[in-house]
């Protein structure tokens, strides 16, 4: 099992994702865990506010570090160890598949959703242990990034999905996007599915899939194909590729 608590000013939208589907009936037998934390129940101030202007000048509000550290505490406090703390924020490392996977070993994270414009240096340097950014741009808060990772690592974990292939074979986790696929009816508005996929040669087929997904790859996303773990077979099948075209 692993255990997520996340510090947040608007625990709402979280039950609202990750209340439901895969995550919901992970959570459900209990092989997910989830807290949503609302930093303004911390706030010692009489009006529960949790920001105030930076001491820098310009414009917007920072929050403060009070209400996130006794919040982080909350959860933190008399644990063995430390539980790992992750800050979403546009200036953290651009989280991927493999960042996921590490992450899906963990047994415990914290997620810390900034909002406004910012937060406090001093509290994100006591508990922060890395900064994540789930893309180059600016969203009003962690929230929905937040909910993007954590939705990455949980269906990683043992039990979550029907089985490993359920997302060892997608896009991104061998360094490949993922081969088109095809159901039912064989046939549409007059398109027909390949025929190796009816053939019953599971050989043939597994050939196609990644010679699919090295297509598929190098037509949408060549950069990928720099760092991919790369057969001969596979370097093979590419230069044949650039030859002809």
């Amino acid at each position: 099992m692993i255990k997520f608590d996340v510090l947040t000013l608007f625990p709402e939208m979280f039950e609202a994702v990750l209340g439901g589907s895969i995550t919901g009936r992970a959570r459900t037998a209990g092989i997910l865990e989830m807290n949503f934390i609302n930093i303004r129940d911390f706030s010692k101030d009489k009006h529960r506010n949790t920001d105030d202007y930076p001491y820098s000048g310009g414009g917007g509000m920072l929050m403060t570090p009070q209400p996130i550290y006794d919040a982080y505490m909350s959860v933190a406090e008399g644990l063995p160890q430390k539980p790992h703390t992750v800050f979403l924020s546009p200036q953290g490392a651009v989280f991927n598949q493999k960042k996921a996977v590490e992450l899906s070993k963990k047994d415990h994270i914290v997620f810390l959703c900034g909002h406004y414009e910012g937060v406090d240096q001093r509290v994100l340097d006591m508990i922060v242990d890395e900064e994540i950014s789930i893309g180059d741009f600016v969203l009003t808060g962690g929230e929905i990034p937040a909910m993007a990772v954590i939705d990455s690592i949980a269906r990683m974990v043992p039990g979550v999905l029907a089985g490993e292939s359920s997302y060892t074979n997608e896009s991104h986790f061998s360094g490949l996007l993922e081969y088109p696929q095809y159901t039912h009816p064989q046939e549409f508005m007059g398109v027909k599915i390949p025929e190796i996929l009816v053939s019953g040669h599971h050989k043939n087929i597994e050939k196609w899939k990644r010679e699919q997904a090295l297509l598929t790859t190098l037509k949408k996303r060549p950069d990928m194909l720099e760092t991919a773990e790369l057969t001969e077979e596979d370097k093979a099948f590419l230069e044949q590729i650039s030859e002809k075209s």
